[in-house]
């Protein structure tokens, strides 16, 4: 039996700024905007070649015996791309504020690109969640 990971929910604040920041900015794919029940709308986005989603949502209770998690506090999401300059070329050119391309050096982080799966780079939402994009080899995305 197969487990995949399809949806990630993403606390926000402002539903309207994140689908803006998430869409115009990050180069999301919108999947879905609607009102699921009454006073419950859910939207879906996903990233550019990706099968895992991220979900904002507001109106709905916690799963039981889960939590709500408040905005700005999920850190580390993470997205693997092929060209980590031309990502950050990317999203830079669409105004989102990027740290430069880092590596893990022998001292701790180190500025430029790395060998292989050691190139990353962050940035946040509006809401201050914070994502880390990874340079990941190129045969890997002809799974």
């Amino acid at each position: 039996m197969n487990w995949t990971l399809e949806v990630v929910l993403v606390p926000v604040t402002d539903m309207d700024r994140a689908k803006e920041f998430y869409a115009d900015k990050a180069g999301f794919q919108v999947d879905l905007d609607d009102e699921v029940a009454p006073g419950v709308r859910i939207i879906q986005l996903t990233p550019p070649g990706s099968r895992c989603s991220i979900a904002l949502e507001h109106g709905m209770p916690a799963a039981p015996g889960t939590k709500k998690t408040a905005p700005g506090t999920l850190q580390g999401l993470q997205l693997c791309v092929t060209d980590i300059e031309a990502a950050r070329d990317e999203l830079v050119t669409r105004g989102v504020a990027v740290s430069p391309v880092r590596h893990l050096g022998t001292t701790g982080w180190a500025d430029g690109k790395g060998d292989t799966w050691n190139s990353f780079l962050t940035f946040e939402d509006p809401d201050g969640n914070g994502w880390v994009v990874q340079e990941a080899p190129s045969e890997l995305s002809e799974r």
